[in-house]
């Protein structure tokens, strides 16, 4: 069978390297791919929210399958105009998509459907923002209700820190358009597990745990970033929390997007704190995290169009999802100065190193060609370096090493990603 995969990231790039293994698989395009997913798709360039351009290419090429990795499109309903024009595609319409595209969506369906998450307020005029804050408890999380490529969120410790968020997101729209409303949220403290899930409109199907580290600095210190590392299975994501959360989260979830004639169909991701009262969600994507695409599906040992399919078909209750004895870690290597401004184009050297190796990944998130043929920089989250191992510290010592197979100026990661581990 042919597959199509939308997207251009570390992300897409793991699955493409999951559909690669699948034995049904033929041929695999990608678009609009980067230099890593060059290796084992061929990358078309269509850009992934050009979505008739997209869906003529899959008729033209008959294509069987497509996989969306990226939420932008989901949510813009790139699956509502593959549907239209018969073509299979894996991922939620537009209408289920919003769990994701709209967070003031989400915190008031978990309200309704007593799903359990922090207690907050959603807001459309900064005004009113300001002055519910006069009265509120510090620290506090403000939320831009978008997309904003996973830097929407600020937690601020102070009155005036909140006040200033409130400018940044809804006056000065520092998020654009996702500022135009805004969620203001209990702050909750406990640790962060990220949660992904196959679900085909009724039934689903949880993953393995993983862990990410979204602060840009050592020491969770810096910039809220799209992820400097992951982990995977988290050692504090145990069978009681689970037991949990399949009772009172995911499919309280799936069943209250169906209640909402909102049938979810594709992954959901389930980002959840754990609280000294249990766990609670913090937020849900629509599709595989990114990096957390890059630790979970090398450990897992189905065949992935097997359970995509199953998903698009309804009967996801037939698939016996299966995830190795083992574990995962994933450390990006980031060009300096990400998320703010950094400098792109130099030539990376070492990723042959890989060649061969079914323990070793690496995962390309920003890369190009250049007019020379050579792999250059071209984003801010440049490789995700991942290791397999027997367990976490095994998997953890490996990635580290790996990371200093692959050299390019400007260089730079976080070294504690895992370090949680030590502490489990």
């Amino acid at each position: 069978m042919k597959v199509l995969v939308v997207g251009s990231g570390g992300r897409e790039h793991a699955i493409v390297t999951s559909v690669a293994k699948s034995p049904r698989v033929d041929k695999i395009y990608c678009a609009p791919g980067n230099a890593g997913i060059a290796a084992l798709a061929e990358c078309v360039p269509i850009g992934a929210m050009e979505f008739d351009k997209l869906a003529a290419f899959a008729k033209e090429n008959a294509i069987d399958f497509t996989i969306v990795g990226m939420d932008d499109p989901l949510v813009g309903g790139i699956v509502d105009i593959f549907e239209a024009e018969g073509l299979k595609v894996f991922g939620p319409r537009k209408n289920a998509a919003i769990l994701e595209g709209s967070k003031a969506f989400s915190k008031d369906l978990m309200k309704k459907y007593h799903i359990p998450t922090a207690a907050y307020e959603n807001f459309t005029d900064p005004k009113e923002a300001l002055e519910y804050l006069e009265t509120a408890k510090m620290p506090i999380v403000l939320k831009a209700d978008g997309l904003a490529l996973g830097k929407g969120v600020l937690i601020c410790n102070t009155l005036e820190e909140a006040k200033d968020g409130v400018r940044t997101i809804m006056e000065d729209k520092k998020f654009g358009s996702a500022g135009n409303t805004m969620v203001i949220e209990e702050f909750m403290t406990g640790r962060e597990v990220s949660v992904l899930s196959f679900v085909d409109g009724k039934t689903i199907k949880i993953m393995s745990s993983a862990q990410d580290h979204k602060r840009a600095k050592d020491g969770d210190q810096g910039l809220n970033t799209g992820g400097m590392g992951n982990f995977s299975p988290s050692p504090f994501y145990t069978k009681e929390v689970d037991d949990f959360c399949q009772k009172y989260i995911y499919q309280p979830t799936v069943d209250a997007m169906a209640a909402e004639g909102r049938p979810f169909t594709g992954v959901i991701f389930f980002g959840l704190m754990l609280t000294e009262d249990g766990p609670r969600v913090l937020e849900y994507n629509a599709r595989f995290g990114d990096p957390e695409a890059q630790v979970v599906l090398p450990r897992m040992k189905n065949d992935i169009i097997d359970v995509m399919e199953a998903c698009v078909d309804g009967r996801l209750d037939s698939i016996d999802l299966q995830f190795e004895d083992n574990a995962a870690v994933c450390v990006v290597l980031a060009s300096d100065g990400y998320p703010v401004s950094y400098e792109k184009g130099y030539p990376i050297s070492g990723l042959e190193s890989f060649d061969g190796r079914d323990d070793y990944f690496c995962f390309h998130a920003g890369t190009k060609f250049d007019e020379n043929g050579r792999i250059v920089t071209n984003g801010g989250r440049v490789l995700g370096i991942t290791a397999t191992g027997k367990d976490l510290k095994e998997a953890r010592k490996k990635a580290y090493e790996a990371t200093e197979w692959v050299n390019f100026d400007n260089k730079y990661m976080r070294h504690d990603i895992g370090k949680a581990i030590d502490e489990a």
